[in-house]
């Protein structure tokens, strides 16, 4: 028993460490694209506004992961530990493959798979509301895009490039940079910390801060690759497309995040990217690394429900959930 809350918090640990490294990419990535920020003060920038949102502003989206999807008073300490190693495996693989997939994703459905092997009743309502939230988000996000972009260009011309930038434009690329690094700590922590939430082990905030600590470790330790993956090989940026990205992206997210639900930080992002793309003229927009991302997404939610499904399966038949 005790051996198996150390191990369920190591491994819950390790997953928030390895989100962290994760959403550095959709969460700086504008300021670093447009040479607003260099990656090593980016990344000192983001750990700590991640360690917030987590800390601060996560207890809606635990309570979500904890009580929302499993309709059962709290979960056996086996069945979460399969859950969180089902998307901490998937999750790392896919980092390692630098593939921005939705973790989100990846561990809701994971959840999923490891309920229906242990004969736990699923939520539909609420994976029906988390499904039409995933499907609107992009396209929110690339409607946001569009609209502030264009209204930028309509109070100045096109603006100059990353090597050109006022410090104004800094100011604001690094800005909405944080803002999107505090919404991220909100809206992901609890696919790590959640299991500590669904097993009763800590109550929404411990649990958000023990998560938000892990973010922090892994956007200091692990978090270049995909920063510089998501900042450079998608949008031909300037300055003004990379603010109006970020802000899009951002205010998706925090929206969500208030009602207690929780979105694809990248999912929003290339929405956002894509919008502003449009509205400056397609050819700027890459959609060959665009398709890669998105069989990524395809992969993320079919993956996470068969290795949940199969980590749980062992789980109940050898320790009886």
């Amino acid at each position: 028993m005790i051996a198996t809350v150390y191990l369920l918090v190591a491994v819950a640990f390790g997953f928030a460490v390895s989100i962290g490294a994760h959403y550095t990419g959709a969460c700086m990535g504008m300021p670093y694209a447009a040479g607003a920020i260099r990656i090593v003060p980016a990344l000192l920038v983001m750990a700590p506004l991640a360690f917030l949102g987590a800390a601060l502003a996560s207890s809606g989206v635990e309570s979500t992961v904890g009580h929302g999807i499993l309709v059962t008073g709290t979960v056996a300490l086996g069945l979460a530990l399969a859950i969180v190693t089902s998307a901490l495996v998937l999750t790392s693989a896919y980092n390692f493959l630098t593939l921005p997939t939705s973790t989100i994703q990846i561990l809701v459905f994971s959840t999923i798979g490891a309920g229906i092997a242990a004969g736990i009743p699923i939520d539909w309502r609420t994976i029906g509301a988390l499904l039409g939230l995933w499907v609107v988000a992009p396209f929110a996000a690339f409607g946001l895009g569009f609209a502030y972009l264009r209204a930028a260009d309509r109070l100045r011309a096109p603006g100059p490039r990353a090597a050109q930038l006022g410090r104004g434009a800094v100011v604001g690329l690094v800005g909405v940079g944080a803002a999107a690094s505090f919404a991220m700590g909100a809206n992901d922590v609890a696919n790590a910390s959640g299991a500590f939430v669904m097993t009763g082990l800590f109550g929404l905030v411990l649990a958000g801060t023990v998560g938000g600590l892990g973010l922090a470790v892994g956007i200091l330790t692990w978090g270049r690759p995909l920063l510089r993956r998501v900042a450079f090989d998608l949008v031909h940026l300037d300055a003004r497309m990379a603010t109006a990205s970020q802000l899009a992206q951002s205010t998706v997210i925090l929206v969500s995040v208030g009602f207690g639900y929780f979105t694809s930080m990248n999912q929003a992002l290339v929405g956002a990217m894509l919008g502003v793309g449009v509205a400056r003229g397609q050819s700027t927009v890459l959609w060959k690394p665009v398709r890669a991302i998105v069989t990524g997404w395809a992969l993320g939610p079919v993956s996470g429900f068969a290795l949940g499904f199969a980590l749980s399966t062992l789980v109940v038949r050898f320790f009886g959930g």
